[in-house]
């Protein structure tokens, strides 16, 4: 009885010390005014929680608006926007003090948020109003209010800021607004229920997922720089290139860096399936697991990490072997995920248990180490989290001593 209740004593402690050498040994050496941090919308309680990513542990916890969903950075200032359904606004945060710092009133139900290239504009899809609002961040005002179609979910920026394209999921539509010119050029009728929207890196196709049809659609989206280089006629428009089927309740997308393979996740399939995306072709579908949500892949352009909503796990799909390599367990009902800038750490959301799973990839270096991935640690943030961005940045000045 003694042996064990020795071991029980032990053990945990054990197991302490081993996490704690190993943690202290694998985080990266940062310079002083290095921060990088992660900002998770707690819908719930109306905050984001602040993570310090050089430490793994919550720095803050910020009041926002009501029901906080949508959350972005800013990729030229440090600066970090989130969207507050309930209250119809956008809270502004200070990466570099991490506290609100500004509020701009918007319309109806916003959910997500959207920043241009050049870091000056933000865009963000009303869908309580059938309207998009474009917030001017130098002045953090905003510029203009466009109408679109009913129940518009996302506005997505294309990479070279000249495009706006909004999902219209009331009336099966998107609309495509022109930058320059702050004026919606094109609406075109797609396919049932669309939602997520990915654009090519070279900004000459969009791609929406709809969840109502279980299809994909393929959009060629009009270039003007394009047409003035090769003299094409001007009157070219934006356009419905195809419909592709893919799995039932296709809920979100997830593009490879290189924009030559997308994945569509079938919530209600328990799949995924795999687009190219210059030939729009479906090259195959593949079980995952329960209720995928949400995926990632590595900038590398080798690993797909997708969130089983269902089975509380992360798949963990190669695309070069085309096969799951691991199934990684995380708290109840993960759903956004991130990857750290150094891609060494898998951010989860799990919306059930409140809570964000920190998973960790490395090399195995010993036979008590088979697995690449491993769970690094769990950081209880706050409740019904839904949507995570990271921003790392060189902070201007040492604050607080650090």
């Amino acid at each position: 009885m003694r042996k064990f209740l020795l071991l029980a004593v032990l053990v945990p402690l054990v197991l302490a010390a081993g996490w704690y050498y190993f943690h202290e040994r694998t985080l990266p050496a940062y310079g002083p005014l290095y921060r990088e941090y992660a900002y998770v919308t707690n819908g719930k309680s109306n905050t984001v929680t602040v993570i310090d990513l050089r430490s793994f542990r919550p720095v803050r916890t910020l009041q926002v608006g009501s029901e906080p969903t949508g959350v972005a950075a800013n990729p030229k200032r440090n600066e970090v926007y989130v969207v507050n359904s309930g209250s119809s606004n956008v809270s502004v945060i200070d990466a570099e003090q991490n506290k609100v710092v500004a509020t701009v009133g918007v319309y109806g139900r916003p959910f997500f948020i959207d920043v241009s290239p050049d870091g000056r504009r933000a865009y963000v899809a009303n869908s309580g109003s059938a309207n998009v609002s474009v917030l001017d961040l130098d002045s953090r005002t905003v510029a203009a209010t466009l109408r679109v179609g009913g129940s518009p979910g996302l506005a997505r920026v294309s990479p070279d800021g000249s495009t706006v394209v909004v999902s219209n999921r009331a009336d099966n539509s998107v609309s495509i607004i022109d930058t320059a010119r702050l004026a919606v050029r094109s609406a075109i009728n797609i396919c049932i229920h669309p939602e997520d929207i990915a654009i090519l890196p070279d900004s000459s196709k969009a791609f929406v997922s709809c969840s109502g049809s279980g299809q994909v659609a393929s959009i060629a989206l009009k270039n003007e720089t394009q047409q003035n280089e090769t003299r094409q006629n001007e009157t070219q428009s934006d356009k419905l290139l195809t419909l592709l089927d893919v799995g039932k309740s296709p809920v979100s997308l997830a593009l490879k860096p290189d924009g030559g393979e997308l994945a569509a996740f079938n919530f209600d399939a328990g799949s995924i399936s795999i687009i190219e995306t210059t030939p729009n072709e479906v090259s195959g579908s593949y079980l995952i697991g329960a209720q995928p949500t949400r995926g990632v892949v590595s900038l590398d352009n080798s690993r797909l990490y997708v969130s089983d909503f269902g089975s509380n796990n992360i798949a963990v799909y190669d695309i070069d072997l085309g096969k799951i390599i691991a199934y990684l367990p995380v708290g109840t009902h993960p759903d956004a995920l991130a990857l750290s800038q150094n891609q060494n750490y898998l951010l989860v959301v799990d919306s059930g248990s409140g809570d964000l799973a920190v998973i960790q990839k490395r090399q195995p270096k010993k036979k008590f180490e088979p697995s690449e991935y491993s769970l690094l640690t769990i950081i209880p943030v706050g409740m019904q989290p839904n949507q995570i961005v990271i921003k790392s940045f060189l902070a201007t000045k040492l604050r607080d001593g650090r």
